[in-house]
């Protein structure tokens, strides 16, 4: 009788199980349990978005920054110029006696190049300066080094020289970001416009902007009947047009691409057609490629099925029952229509437009294809940066800004009309 007694929960007051453990207690360890099977289960998803997503743009802005060369093929020069150079005259003897241990240095294990590489972004000429320097100094030229320094070339006598080795020098640069704004550090450390003829990079960005924007209306002014119709016709009719809506996505890319290729060419499909009819002469015949036109009537052709879908998803969901009442009430088909129908199916436009836009922003293969001169955009130069000329900072500068532009325009589209009233289906 004692021992059941003594087994026999407390009579404290406290809410407990069976077996005696309180209530809050074994709560807290069911939710525990919870917590952590969720987070077990969205660890992976997590994992996979850090590294393929999160990850490259982190990489992608640090490399923007990121300066390390000339710190670490030449950083007793550096140092020593830093100390020492007032900015205005020729460094004195020291920083050439340095500046010479340290390129025969480089020279020896082939890495004196990089150095070149780096100051040449800032200006051109500066790379061959370098090397041409380096080989002299490690072969044939002997101390004082400042005289056999400014003997191979003059430019080493001009402070302008050493002011752009100096600015160059730091760890981290926002060079790179000056670059892709057509600005510049000159010598003296000031932010200055690059010269006009090498101003390039803010006209890309406008117009990409631009191209992308008229590609995004161009596909909504089409899709938008294409949609209609999908969601009006009846079934049997609706998945023959759906099948070809969807069949673009079958093909390749890189086929859809250099088949208007074929359509616009001078000597092309449509060109022959108009001869043919007689809206053109054989030698009035109209170039629709390699240029502006064919960027813009190409993309449109690839990117108007991701602006037909979500309108059409959206309209599948609004009933006939709208348009009735509508027209019960005394409105015309076409104020019916356009006061009732339409309001109905922004959501779907504005996701359609979103979509469009973005993929537009970042197209690479159809401007690199049909887009000759006049129709490249900003993702060709980065590619070109990334695959040619090896300026990545550059190049991840362009693609950082890019990235900043499209934020700034999709938080515009969330104050203007509201995220949230965006709908895929």
């Amino acid at each position: 009788m004692a021992t059941a007694e003594s087994a026999a929960p407390p009579d404290d007051g406290i809410l407990r199980t069976n077996d005696g453990v309180p209530l809050k207690t074994t709560l807290r360890r069911v939710n525990r349990r919870q917590k952590m099977v969720a987070l077990g289960l969205v660890l992976p998803l997590f994992l996979f978005i850090l590294v393929t997503f999160l990850a490259p743009i982190g990489m992608m802005l640090f490399r923007a920054v990121d300066n390390p060369v000339i710190q670490e093929q030449i950083p007793r020069t550096v140092a020593l110029l830093n100390e020492t150079w007032d900015g205005e005259s020729v460094p004195d003897d020291a920083v050439f006696d340095v500046l010479a241990e340290e390129m025969i240095q480089q020279y020896k294990v082939r890495e004196i190049a990089k150095v070149g590489t780096r100051l040449n972004y800032e200006q051109g000429g500066l790379r061959s300066l370098i090397t041409k320097t380096a080989r002299n100094i490690a072969h044939r030229a002997e101390p004082p080094w400042k005289d056999a320094f400014i003997a191979i070339d003059e430019r080493w006598g001009q402070p302008e020289t050493w002011g752009i080795i100096q600015n160059a020098a730091p760890r981290y640069t926002l060079s790179f970001f000056l670059a892709a704004l057509d600005l510049r550090y000159d010598w003296q450390g000031n932010i200055v416009e690059q010269p006009e003829y090498e101003q390039i990079y803010v006209k890309m960005f406008v117009r990409t902007m631009w191209i992308s924007g008229l590609v995004t209306v161009l596909c909504v002014a089409l899709g938008f009947p294409v949609a209609y119709l999908l969601a009006t016709l009846p079934m049997r009719q609706s998945n023959i047009l759906m099948i070809l809506v969807l069949l673009p996505f079958w093909t390749s890319l890189l086929v859809r691409t250099t088949s208007w290729i074929v359509l616009l060419q001078t000597e092309g499909v449509l060109n022959d057609i108009m001869v043919w009819i007689g809206i053109l002469s054989d030698e009035g015949r109209v170039q629709m490629i390699y240029n502006q036109l064919g960027t813009i009537i190409a993309m449109t052709h690839i990117l108007l099925p991701f602006m037909v879908l979500p309108i059409y998803s959206v309209m599948k969901t609004i009933s006939p029952s709208h348009m009735r009442a509508a027209r019960s009430l005394g409105a015309t088909p076409p104020r019916a229509f356009w006061d009732v129908y339409v309001p109905q199916t922004l959501p779907g436009i504005g996701a359609g437009s979103i979509l469009v836009f973005i993929l537009s922003v970042g197209y690479y293969i159809t401007p690199a294809l049909v887009g000759g001169r006049t129709g490249q955009l900003i993702s060709n130069f980065i590619a070109y940066h990334m695959q040619k000329s090896l300026n990545w900072g550059l190049a991840a500068a362009l693609g950082a800004l890019l990235l900043l532009g499209v934020l700034v325009l999709y938080w515009l589209y969330n104050r203007l009309i509201g995220v949230d009233k965006m709908k895929f289906g």
